[in-house]
Formats: structure tokens, sequence, C-alpha cells
């Protein structure tokens, strides 16, 4: 393993390496406006939510590393407490990349980008009407973490008014991945779509209590075909099945024919980890796994 010390790495070398760690990350497109009513957009992806109850969103103005200045964003917050965090999709991450270029103060950003200013309704800034979810939101605090290039600004703020486009929610009244399409940020250039294949489902029980890895079988702990997600995935039961559901895998058409192979333990070790990797059934998936203790 490499050891990077930040004491003695270059801040634009450690810079890098902990954005390629932590991410992807979900961008803040934030608008703000100026004393003399200019507009400026720009996007932030050290951010995040970090509350419902209050709901507050929290991202950061870093200090720019090549010559220790702030951005317009930080200063036009600390002039009127008031900023709208837009979400960035698919659709306007081209856009975006445009108004992350170091503009002068009174340049509108949402002119360079093609994007269009709407009024908000609480605050002075503007929404940007292409993107799918737009937060209207006051500014409650500004900590400040450091006087040197990459320092951040932490900005935390309340959330008075969320603007979501109708299109992008499913019959449950929940936000569908795939309609609303996001773009996060990764290190140096990169980017990640979260929609389509990228998008990964994994269901959890949180409240009940799960058997948890250290009460599977060993040999089912220490199998060579089963990978941590597959061990993961049965860790996360609730329980693990009695004798009798075990047995009545028996009359489960494929596992009858496996029975009958030369080698049926590593046939059907085959096919649980098939189950896993394919449908994440993992009821059915424990049940032939522990059928090996009864043939």
């Amino acid at each position: 393993m490499l050891k990077i010390d930040p004491g003695q790495t270059p801040t634009r070398d450690l810079h890098q390496f902990l954005l390629g760690c932590v991410a992807p990350r979900p961008i803040a497109f934030a608008s703000t406006i100026d004393a003399d009513g200019n507009a400026n957009l720009a996007p932030y992806s050290f951010f995040n939510c970090f509350s419902s109850n209050p709901p507050t969103l929290v991202f950061s103005s870093n200090r720019r590393v090549s010559n220790n200045t702030t951005k317009d964003t930080l200063a036009n917050i600390q002039a009127n407490g008031e900023v709208v965090i837009n979400v960035v999709n698919y659709a306007i991450v081209r856009q975006m990349a445009v108004s992350s270029v170091s503009f002068p103060s009174d340049v509108d950003e949402f002119q360079k980008t093609g994007l269009t200013p709407v009024p908000s309704d609480l605050v002075k800034p503007f929404r940007v009407k292409e993107s799918p979810a737009q937060m209207e939101c006051r500014v409650r605090d500004i900590i400040t973490l450091g006087e040197s290039g990459g320092a951040g600004h932490l900005i935390i703020c309340d959330v008075l008014r969320l603007h979501l486009d109708e299109n992008v929610v499913d019959e449950r009244n929940r936000i569908d991945p795939h309609k609303i399409d996001l773009m996060g940020r990764m290190g140096r250039a990169y980017y990640v779509r979260a929609s389509g294949a990228a998008i990964q489902t994994i269901v959890q029980h949180v409240e009940k209590l799960t058997v948890g890895f250290d009460q599977l079988p060993e040999r089912i702990r220490t199998s060579q075909l089963l990978t941590g997600n597959n061990l993961g995935q049965l860790a996360g039961l609730t329980a693990l099945p009695d004798r009798e559901s075990v047995l009545a895998v028996h009359e489960h058409p494929t596992v009858k024919s496996l029975l009958d192979k030369a080698e049926p333990e590593e046939a059907l070790e085959k096919y649980a980890k098939q189950l896993l990797d394919e449908e994440d059934d993992r009821e059915l998936a424990i049940r032939i796994l522990l059928l090996r203790d009864y043939l």
C-alpha cells in the first residue's frame, strides 16, 4: 500500500488523491447573486445533504490552490446569505462544465452556459430552469477551515423550498434515479452517470437484526467460490432456514437435476452463487448451500 502523509504531500497532489478516493460526489450547481444584482453560477462537488429535519445542505467553496484566492460564490453568500442549489443531470453536464471556468466577477455564467435563469420564490438568486431539482436556501453558517490554498469554507444551508420536476417522480411519489439521471464527480476530469446499468438495488433490513457473517457456517465463510459480496448478502438475512425448509429445496427442479451430477456439492454451490449474483435470491441460495449438510 502507498503511504501518503498529508503534511509531506503537495496540496495539488493530495487534492487529487482525496478526490479520487472520496467519489463519486454529488454536484451542487450553486446560483448566487452579488450586491449589484449580477448572477453567478458555479459547480461544487464537496457537497451533500446532512439533515432532513431541519433540511440542511452543506457544500464547500475552497480557496484556489494556484493563487489562494476565493470564489465569487463565497463572496456573494457572505454578502447576502442566500443561494440556490441546483442538481446536475446528464442533460446539462457539459453546460455545467463551462460554468467552472474562472470568468470575471461581472460575467453572467447563465449567458456563458446557455442555461435559463428563472426567479426563485423566497430568495434573490435565480434557479436553473433546466435542472430537474432546485433548492432555494438561506445560509445558516460559514465555517472557515483554513487560510491557505485548498482550504475549504463549509457553507451550511437551510432548504426553504424544493422545486422538483414532476417527470422524475414515480407512482410511489419517490424520485426515480433513472429519470432524474444525475451526474457525479470523480477525481480529475472523471464523472459518473448515475442511471441505467450503473444503478444497483441493495435491499437490506436495518431495523431487524441479521445473522451476520459470524453466524454463517465455516465452510460457507471459507468458500473459494463465494465472494465477499455474496457472503454479505447471506450475512444480511434475518435468520437461517430451519432443517425442514432446507430439505424442501430437494423439490426445486434445478436442484433435482444438479443432485444427479457426479459432484453435486460443487454444482449446488455454483448454482447458489448464480442466484446471488443474478437475482439476489439469498433465501433460496442459503437453503441450497445448507443442503450439503443433509446429503
